[in-house]
C-alpha cells in the first residue's frame, strides 16, 4: 500500500510536455473558426483536425470548443488556453529560427547616394545590424556616378545608384520623380537669369537639370556646384538658389515647385540596385533583399 501511493505521488508529480503539434492545430482551428478552413490551411484532412483536437482535450481534461449557428467558438477553458497558445507557439518558432538558421558573417560594404542614406536607407541599415551582428557592415556614400566606378573597382560590394529611366545593369527598385525645389515662400525661382545649386560635377542630376535649362532657353547661373550636400541646401533655404532633388528624398523645410513656377520639366529617375561582379555570399545576399524590401516599404509608405 505505501509502494502504490509513493508511485501515485510521483506520477502525479512529474511534468508533462504539451504537443506544439497538437497546440498549432488548436491555434488554427480557433483562428479559422471552422474545421474545414483549419484542414486547408494545415493541409491535413477534417477527421485529421477533429483527432488532433480531440487528442488536446483528452490531454487537458477539458472541453476546447462547442458549435453555435456561427460555426465552432471557443469555451472558457480554450479561451484560456488560446492566449497562452499563441504566445507559446510565438517563442517555439522564435527558438527554432534562431537554433536552424545558418550563421551569416563578414564583411559587405554599400554604396549609397548623400541624399539617399536617411530618407531611404537608415532603417534598413539598422534592421540589417539588428538581424545580422557578426556582419561587418561598411558604408560608402558617394554620388551614383562614383559608386558605378567603385563597383568596377571592387572597392563596394553592392550600391544603390540613382540612373535615369531606361536600360541599367542593375535591379530597379523604383522610379522618383526629380523635381525642382526652393525655399518655402521663396522668390529664387523668379529671378533672371535662374540661380541654381548643384552639389557637385559627378552629381547623378546634374547632366538631366543642365540639359533641361539649355533646351527651355531661359538664362541661368550656378552659385553653388562643388562641396557638400548640406551647403548646396544652405543656398536653397537662404532663398539664394534653387535645386533638384528626388521628390521622395525632399527636405520637409523646402516647396517642390510645380510647372507655373515656369521651370522646365525635369525627368524621373531610377532607383537600382548593383550588385559587383564579384558578389558571393549570405551578408551580401541578405544586405541586397534588406535594401529591396526597405524601398517597399518606403514606396508604400509615400
Amino acid at each position: 500500500m505505501f509502494v502504490m501511493l509513493d508511485i501515485r505521488r510521483h506520477n502525479g508529480s512529474m511534468t508533462r510536455n504539451l504537443d506544439t503539434g497538437l497546440v498549432r492545430t488548436f491555434v488554427t482551428v480557433a483562428n479559422k473558426a471552422s474545421m474545414t478552413a483549419a484542414a486547408n490551411v494545415l493541409h491535413l484532412t477534417q477527421g485529421a483536425v477533429s483527432q488532433q483536437v480531440k487528442r488536446l482535450e483528452e490531454t487537458l481534461g477539458c472541453s476546447l470548443f462547442e458549435r453555435d449557428r456561427r460555426g465552432l467558438r471557443l469555451t472558457r477553458p480554450g479561451e484560456r488556453l488560446f492566449s497562452q497558445a499563441r504566445k507559446l507557439l510565438a517563442l517555439h518558432d522564435e527558438i527554432w529560427a534562431e537554433m536552424t538558421t545558418v550563421a551569416v558573417e563578414g564583411q559587405v560594404r554599400l554604396g549609397v547616394p548623400p541624399d539617399l542614406i536617411g530618407s531611404h536607407l537608415t532603417p534598413v541599415l539598422k534592421a540589417y545590424a539588428d538581424a545580422f551582428p557578426r556582419v561587418e557592415l561598411s558604408l560608402v556614400c558617394a554620388p551614383s556616378p562614383e559608386l558605378v566606378k567603385a563597383l568596377a573597382m571592387g572597392r563596394v560590394d553592392l550600391a544603390v545608384i540613382e540612373e535615369p529611366t531606361g536600360p541599367s545593369s542593375g535591379e530597379c527598385l523604383s522610379i522618383e520623380r526629380l523635381v525642382w525645389v526652393g525655399a518655402k515662400a521663396g522668390t529664387a525661382h523668379l529671378k533672371r537669369p535662374l540661380s541654381v545649386s548643384l552639389v557637385a560635377d559627378t552629381c547623378a542630376f546634374r547632366p538631366a537639370v543642365l540639359a533641361a535649362l539649355t533646351g527651355h532657353g531661359a538664362g541661368w547661373k550656378t552659385v553653388f556646384e562643388s562641396g557638400s550636400m548640406e551647403a548646396a541646401l544652405a543656398t536653397v533655404r537662404a532663398d539664394l538658389a534653387v535645386s533638384a532633388w528626388l521628390a521622395s528624398t525632399l527636405p520637409p523645410d523646402l516647396d517642390i515647385l510645380t510647372s507655373s513656377s515656369g521651370l522646365p520639366e525635369l525627368p524621373a529617375f531610377a532607383i537600382n540596385l548593383h550588385l559587383a561582379r564579384h558578389h558571393a555570399g549570405a551578408a551580401i545576399t541578405e544586405l541586397a533583399q534588406h535594401v529591396r524590401n526597405g524601398l517597399v516599404r518606403h514606396r508604400h509608405a509615400a
